[in-house]
């Protein structure tokens, strides 16, 4: 999801999503993450993605030693936070079977996958839009049950849809949501840090008063 450079605001669209295919095979990776000129995001952007992610929680005092990359892609976040979190173990969860395949991560979904004991750390980025609203709601209460004190969500809203994504470069098959459906439902188990930060309610964060949101 690439920022377009803002200008002159739009007025609104209505927006027709695409049915979400979830046919994520080696065709879908070259073209979002592999090929230059269409590719939704570079690993220098997600490695700034993982050190804000690091110092962010470091800051608060939370310490990480396990990392759950739910719908991990490529692993474009596995080489930042092997640099960034060198004693953390990191876990990649994929449903694809090409990925599972080309790099041995574990098969599974983040709407049902279960896990021995919770992740100091969960990550799920750009992977809700891709599940309808059921299993959208029950992914994110999956979430709760598999971070066991930090997660990072990013997802693909409605209004980003309008106003923020390249959509030349934006892939159409999703569920597209408002931003409140998702803050509704990670509110029940997380507070909310900042940047798509989010740190359960029973873990104990340091913050100064005028770090809160």
């Amino acid at each position: 999801m690439k920022p377009l450079v803002l200008g002159k605001r739009k007025k609104p669209v209505k927006v027709h999503v695409g049915k979400a295919a979830n046919n994520f095979t080696a065709a879908y990776f070259q073209k979002f993450y592999l090929n230059t000129a269409t590719r939704v995001v570079t690993a220098a952007e997600m490695h700034a993605r993982a050190a804000l992610i690091a110092a962010a929680l470091k800051q608060c005092q939370i310490p990480i030693r396990s990392i759950l990359d739910a719908g991990c892609g490529i692993g474009l976040l596995r080489t930042p936070f092997a640099k960034l979190l060198p004693r953390a173990r990191y876990v990649g969860l994929e449903s694809s079977d090409y990925l599972c395949g080309r790099f041995g991560w574990t098969r599974g979904s983040i709407v049902d996958h279960t896990a021995r004991k919770p992740f100091d750390l969960v990550v799920c980025y750009d992977v809700l839009q891709y599940l309808p609203d059921a299993q959208a709601a029950r992914a994110i209460v999956n979430l709760a049950k598999l971070s066991g004190a930090a997660l990072y969500v990013s997802a693909l809203t409605t209004e980003d849809w309008r106003e923020n994504c390249d959509r030349s470069r934006t892939d159409r098959a999703v569920h597209l949501r408002s931003g409140a459906w998702y803050r509704r439902r990670l509110n029940k188990s997380f507070r909310y840090l900042g940047f798509g930060i989010w740190v359960r309610k029973n873990v104990t964060t340091i913050l100064w008063d005028m770090e809160r949101i």
